[in-house]
């Protein structure tokens, strides 16, 4: 196995279990509709529904975690990262991945299993509403999560040696971008003409290019 289908192989975890738990934003958005209806129409509030919406939006805010990682998107100051050569951004990541990240994700695994352990034996419901509903199993997610964005951060280690041996960062597994949404979008447009077409789509890729460089450095530096 080459070191790029790694990465890649890595990469398409990280992706599968960010989309899965994307779905849960359909849950969430159904269970607060339900609530708004029921508070303001019916005058029938449900206390369980505010616990669910929390384990929800936890549940995706952590397994999004490594999915964000796979795909650079998490937010960094980048005003100095970004002009800098291949290498140095390597040579920088490299140091904040050994001495910041791999301590303190190997933390919240390890707290995290503990959390959830203790969870599990005194079979532990939320006590933020009355009679809430139980939440062992969301707090498995905290190990889950940990476990996932450890495992996206050896692969990003890898990329951050390669880089360093090479000069040039390691190719990601691309996902769809919201600039592909633009191009679908413009290309079912029946208020837009070619030539119009055409424009909007390279001014899109030109903004979407350089916020790329911004964020992720330019692979084009060596």
């Amino acid at each position: 196995m080459t070191v790029q289908r790694f990465l890649h192989g890595i990469d398409a975890i990280s992706t599968w279990v960010g989309k899965a738990a994307a779905w849960l934003i359909i849950g969430l958005m159904l269970l607060v509709c339900a609530e708004v209806f029921k508070r303001y129409i019916m005058n029938m509030p449900t206390a369980w529904i505010f616990d669910a919406s929390n384990m929800f939006y936890g549940t995706l805010f952590m397994l999004a975690g490594a999915y964000t990682l796979a795909q650079n998107a998490h937010v960094r100051g980048d005003f100095l990262y970004s002009s800098m050569r291949p290498r140095t951004q390597a040579s920088l990541d490299l140091v904040l991945y050994i001495v910041f990240f791999l301590p303190g994700i190997a933390a919240l695994l390890y707290a995290g299993y503990d959390y959830a352990a203790l969870s599990w034996r005194i079979n532990e419901h939320s006590t933020v509403t009355a009679e809430g509903p139980p939440i062992y199993h969301f707090k498995t997610v905290i190990p889950l999560a940990g476990a996932l964005i450890l495992l996206q951060g050896f692969a990003e280690i890898v990329r951050c040696v390669v880089c360093l041996r090479t000069g040039e960062w390691p190719s990601r597994l691309k996902d769809v971008a919201e600039i592909d949404v633009i191009e679908q979008q413009l290309a079912d447009s029946e208020f837009v003409d070619e030539d119009m077409r055409k424009v909007a789509i390279e001014r899109a890729q030109q903004i979407d290019e350089t916020a790329r460089q911004r964020g992720m450095g330019s692979e084009l530096q060596s």
